[in-house]
């Protein structure tokens, strides 16, 4: 990389250096659970709304917890499924109120966190399948959520923009329901550690390559559940038919390769792609919304934020 690392991104790496906070990989699941809570929740009062509400809806195999923000705004909103990111094993509904609250301030656009089966516990398929329940129950009921532009938009962050990106799989090949826009967060595509950002920021930058690979290993069944298009979509056989895509990328980010690698693999199949890199910022920086608030997180959650409105 020839791009200099953010200085208020060195600042918060030095801070969990100088706390003792070790890498995720080396903590017990619970001990992962309740670190990955502390870092992305803010001390900060959170971006305004004008309601909140939790709500279960039925899934393939029990109920499944969903959280609606809507904005505080007039005018037609769109319909956002936001699924959180955290290797498939960590976070939930609290690590990104924040973000979630930001998005729907910000893009004007009602927002449904989902509170999807973790792994270990539940491994692939699990989180694909309630992810896609909730977005099939959204699509069936955005006028109930007080989402009136007939728009319905998929996001994610890190593990979450690969469920977002499984779920338009998922929509294409069952049928429904319709997709206007993904919008897509550094995601991990491919369970495979050989690229050249696997190499260059293998630990230093937060994530580091073995979270990566206790994070997989939780998740799947299998080295066969490694190979499906829905755990990795960039070895998805065909990508035609996907909704309109924006997919972020960061520098210093060992996903970088493999998010950079599915938004050419999205474009080469037809599917309308922008690929924003922020070459300065490491995985996870959308989450950083802490106080000192980190800059170039709200200048992302901006660029979300657009392409959610520009989805209407």
């Amino acid at each position: 990389m020839t791009a200099s690392l953010n200085k208020q991104v060195e600042e918060f790496l030095y801070d969990l250096s100088e706390q003792g906070v070790p890498p995720l990989h080396r903590l017990s699941l619970a001990e992962a659970r309740r670190t990955y809570r502390d870092i992305c929740v803010p001390d900060r009062p959170p971006d305004d709304v004008a309601q909140v509400r939790d709500r279960t809806v039925e899934g393939p195999d029990g109920e499944v917890g969903l959280r609606t923000y809507t904005p505080d705004v007039e005018g037609e909103t769109p319909a956002v499924v936001f699924y959180h990111g955290g290797g498939w094993m960590l976070g939930g509904l609290e690590t990104h109120d924040a973000l979630c609250r930001a998005l729907a301030a910000e893009a004007g656009a009602v927002v449904t966190a989902v509170d999807y089966r973790l792994a270990p516990e539940h491994r692939f398929p699990a989180a694909v399948e309630d992810c896609y329940a909730a977005t099939r129950w959204v699509g069936a009921n955005a006028d109930r959520l007080g989402a009136t532009s007939g728009t319905l938009v998929t996001c994610g962050d890190s593990a979450g923009a690969t469920l977002a990106a499984a779920v338009g799989l998922l929509a294409r090949d069952r049928g429904g329901p319709a997709i206007d826009r993904q919008v897509l967060a550094y995601p991990p595509t491919n369970h495979a550690f050989d690229t050249d950002s696997y190499r260059e920021n293998a630990q230093g930058y937060f994530l580091t390559r073995a979270d990566m690979e206790r994070f997989w290993a939780g998740y799947l069944r299998s080295e066969a559940d490694g190979r499906h298009p829905y755990a990795s979509p960039l070895g998805a056989d065909r990508l035609s038919g996907l909704p309109p895509t924006l997919l972020l990328t960061c520098g210093f980010d060992p996903l970088r390769d493999e998010g950079v690698a599915f938004a050419d693999r999205l474009a080469e199949a037809g599917v309308s792609t922008e690929h924003v890199q922020y070459d300065d910022m490491i995985h996870g920086f959308l989450t950083m919304l802490a106080d000192p608030e980190l800059d170039r997180a709200r200048e992302g959650v901006t660029e979300l934020a657009a392409a959610i409105r520009s989805a209407t």
